[in-house]
């Protein structure tokens, strides 16, 4: 038996590096997770940014979103102590606004690049170095060298990293799992879909991850919400 699970995300979503954390902590606990597939799903916040956005993460979100920059100060301090008490060093200051869509591009190309029925080392690596490489060190996503060089880092060749960035084709790709996940009713990420059945909202605690794989490991009830909805990005900057 494999349990496939596709998580839904976005590079610029803080949420979804501290959902990561958790998720992967509860993961390597699992006494089944050599028999897990995870699939890493593309989402967009903000489609529309440009490819390199000349502020900071405060000024996008108080501009672009319309919140007030008290309210985006204290949403980014807030997000910054979560993140630290999963050991993370979130640095808003220091962060390059992008377009996420290359990220993504790359993320499709090692994906297909990936023996999927080990679960996708390079994809997952490359998720890992995209959301870190952003919020903890400033890298500008939307350079091309930035990006090449993560993946690189990560497993996938430079020459078809290069070719995934050229490729708007697979924009299309991005586009579809954005449908999938709107078409599921999701809202916000991270979003957590496990067997094609069960699914969970936001950053939840490692408890509600490991009481998830306990459950649906032992296929138990149809598709439900696991859990009340855990703090996630939405499309309005709400919690981002």
């Amino acid at each position: 038996m494999t349990l496939q699970i596709d998580i839904c995300s976005d590079i610029a979503c803080p949420w979804c590096l501290i959902g990561k954390r958790r998720f992967d902590r509860a993961l390597a606990a699992f006494p089944h997770r050599e028999q897990v597939r995870v699939t890493y799903r593309s989402f967009q916040l903000d489609p529309s940014l440009p490819d390199s956005y000349p502020g900071r993460e405060a000024d996008y979100l108080a501009g672009a979103k319309g919140l007030a920059p008290e309210q985006v100060q204290q949403m980014l301090a807030q997000v910054s102590a979560v993140a630290a008490g999963e050991g993370l060093h979130y640095d808003f200051d220091a962060l390059v606004v992008a377009n996420s869509r290359k990220a993504h591009r790359l993320l499709h190309a090692a994906r297909r690049e990936d023996d999927l029925a080990t679960g996708g080392p390079v994809a997952a690596r490359l998720k890992e170095a995209l959301l870190t490489g952003h919020f903890e060190r400033g890298l500008d996503l939307g350079d091309d060298d930035a990006l090449v060089a993560l993946s690189a880092a990560a497993g996938l060749p430079e020459t078809v990293a290069r070719r995934a960035l050229a490729d708007p084709a697979l924009d299309t790709a991005v586009q579809e799992d954005v449908a999938a996940a709107r078409r599921l009713g999701v809202q916000g990420v991270p979003f957590y879909l496990l067997d094609g059945r069960y699914g969970i909202s936001g950053a939840q605690p490692t408890e509600t991850f490991a009481r998830a794989l306990d459950r649906v490991w032992a296929e138990v009830g149809p598709l439900a919400d696991l859990g009340s909805a855990g703090p996630a990005c939405g499309p309005d900057g709400r919690g981002c």
